[in-house]
């Protein structure tokens, strides 16, 4: 028999709010054995505030980012999960989610909400959804797809390339997620699938850092011809190489080389390729910057004497 006394009730009230960052839905507090009058009662004291039909914040309507989220996944129904900017940022690939909350769920809610998106979709099973921070949301696979569908294609390469450097995006589980979600109409697909092909064509040209992007950037701006990036050479990947002319060049920013092992890794890799015969150069962030010049001066001596 479930116990309903208004002390025992509001007691799970406040331990369910606090594991979701301030709110609950209906459904919900009638798990708890909270009654409709009881609902009614907090309503107008104030301890639950109306955010959406079924979903309240407790106690007040201060809510963070992610209660405003959860919110709307809770009005959206269960199977929901954040989506396109909203699942990028969570998974890191993206700086901010923006101002409206993106959802997409395989039900269409009744009515809209200010400030919330529901993408509506046939496809949206176990292998699409994960949990980030206590969050149901799509995987950086299925996110990658959903964006595509927003963003310009430059952007899209750009979170292509920090879920590549994050080591969070397995390419043929992308694969698997385009293939589910091919009827789609729009240029979704086909401008994430011209992404994925410049880089199968450029081997593993999708860079890994901003500082490589950089120094793609200062090549090109002064008549160096294009390295590849991430490279394999001797079983070893390097930064930048120019095979033909057996140079490779390796940026040292301070977030991947910063510690120890790190750092001793750097130089047994650089030692063994010099006893396979390439000749390796090193270049700081401030090399690539600050003294652009200098830079490639030196990479066009190594160019040219080889």
């Amino acid at each position: 028999m479930v116990d309903i006394r208004p002390e025992t009730t509001s007691h799970r009230l406040a331990s369910l709010a606090e594991r979701q960052h301030g709110v609950v839905a209906r459904r919900q507090l009638a798990s708890l054995g909270a009654t409709p009058s009881m609902i009614k009662g907090w309503v107008a004291t104030g301890r639950l505030a109306r955010l959406h039909p079924g979903v309240y914040a407790v106690g007040h309507r201060q809510l963070r980012r992610e209660g405003h989220q959860l919110a709307a996944l809770l009005w959206a129904g269960p199977g929901a999960a954040l989506s396109h900017r909203d699942a990028a940022a969570l998974h890191g690939l993206w700086s901010s989610s923006g101002s409206r909350i993106h959802v997409t769920a395989t039900r269409r809610p009744r009515g809209t909400r200010p400030g919330v998106d529901v993408h509506h979709t046939a496809v949206l099973g176990a292998c699409d959804v994960t949990v980030v921070a206590g969050m149901p949301a799509t995987t950086v696979e299925r996110t990658l797809v959903d964006l595509a569908g927003v963003l310009p294609r430059g952007q899209l390469a750009r979170a292509l390339r920090e879920a590549e450097h994050l080591l969070a995006v397995d390419m043929g589980t992308l694969r698997d997620a385009m293939r589910r979600t091919r009827t789609r109409k729009g240029p979704g697909q086909a401008r994430l699938a011209a992404v994925l092909e410049e880089h199968r064509l450029r081997g593993t040209q999708l860079t890994r850092s901003v500082l490589e992007e950089r120094f793609l950037t200062l090549c090109a701006a002064h008549g160096l011809p294009r390295p590849r990036t991430n490279f394999h050479v001797e079983g070893l990947e390097v930064d930048a190489c120019w095979p033909a002319h057996r140079l490779v060049v390796e940026l040292d920013g301070w977030t991947r080389h910063k510690d120890r092992h790190a750092f001793q890794r750097d130089r047994s890799k650089g030692n063994e390729l010099l006893r396979a015969g390439w000749r390796v150069l090193r270049f700081t962030h401030d090399d690539v910057v600050r003294r652009p010049a200098e830079t490639t001066a030196e990479i066009r001596h190594f160019l040219a004497g080889a």
